[in-house]
């Protein structure tokens, strides 16, 4: 699976610009992602926006140009329409060719370097991929496991997770995060389930469909401190699964789901896609020196080698 953040769309759009024709006077934004690329891309080309709707009922259009004339802007004569994908790219040029406006249609993420109705591709991305800007829209999420706290709604301080009447509040008042527009396929939490009812009454609360709910089946919270049992629990359930996809909130736990199950997470935290070999690439983390060794070489820098192996000869006696 292949995973872009909205950075990654900002840098490609960056270094493609050579490739945006310069007489362009007008970006126009298709439909779901392609509007966020329109946002980026008039900004950096300075030149205004539109979305398609606008342009096909000929309404104004938004700025996107950071340096005005002051004076109102000229019809635009090059058009440049943009689409995260090839999805309704056809439909699209068919509209505005009936409209009488000739564009350039710019796909950003093609399944291959070529696509029917686009003039121009920026990345071929095949399938299976998933965007950060719509995540929660596709359609690999009736499958996915996902966690609760830190994506579906904000994780609990440090006072609200007191397992106690502070945490009973939290889980009935849970600030929503992001939104899911699919069922959920499984819902894998590091929650106790003795709280499973008080889960379930806000899930429902806030109309968020799935097919089970998994819990973390210790007695308390003191307990799944003490096993550490986060990323290891939640990555057995992922790995016994059919799921494609884990999507969690925290690096660490993702790294450690990754690596114990083999399969993908998606981590919130980092908005990058953690597979194992994402994890053979990642440098390993440099050793702490300890306090002795630190001790050691300040004293060998200030002293000398000869006067510290004297000392040392000295204190053996």
């Amino acid at each position: 699976m292949h995973y872009r953040s909205i950075t990654d769309l900002a840098d490609l759009l960056q270094q493609s610009l050579h490739r945006i024709p310069r007489e362009t006077d007008l970006v126009v934004g298709l439909p779901g992602g392609g509007v966020l690329a329109a946002n980026i891309l008039c900004l950096l080309a300075n030149v205004p926006m539109s979305d398609l709707e606008s342009i096909l009922a000929g309404r104004s259009f938004s700025v996107g140009r950071t340096k005005l004339d002051g004076g109102p802007a000229p019809a635009p004569q090059h058009v440049v329409a943009v689409a995260d994908t090839a999805e309704g790219v056809a439909e699209a040029r068919a509209r505005l060719a009936a409209a009488g406006i000739a564009a350039t249609l710019v796909v950003v993420y093609g399944d291959g370097p070529d696509v029917p109705g686009a003039d121009l591709v920026l990345e071929a991305l095949p399938e299976p991929r998933i965007f950060q800007w719509s995540f929660m829209q596709h359609p690999v999420l009736e499958r996915a496991c996902v966690d609760i706290d830190g994506v579906l709604c904000l994780d609990p301080t440090h006072a609200e997770n007191d397992d106690g009447a502070a945490y009973l509040e939290f889980l009935a008042t849970a600030r929503p995060l992001y939104r899911p527009v699919r069922r959920i396929g499984t819902l894998v939490t590091s929650r106790l389930e003795k709280y499973r009812a008080e889960t379930e009454g806000w899930l429902a609360a806030q109309g968020i469909a799935y097919g089970r709910l998994v819990m973390l089946d210790l007695p308390s919270q003191a307990e799944r401190i003490r096993l550490g049992a986060h990323g290891s629990f939640k990555a057995e359930t992922y790995r016994k699964s059919d799921a494609p996809l884990f999507i969690e909130s925290e690096n660490r736990q993702a790294r450690r789901i990754a690596e114990l199950s083999g399969k993908p997470v998606l981590c919130l935290e980092t908005h990058s896609l953690v597979t194992r070999e994402t994890l053979a690439r990642a440098p390993a983390a440099a050793p702490v020196p300890s306090t002795l060794g630190t001790a050691k070489a300040i004293a060998r820098g200030l002293l000398g080698p000869a006067r510290v192996a004297a000392l040392k000869r000295r204190f053996a006696r």
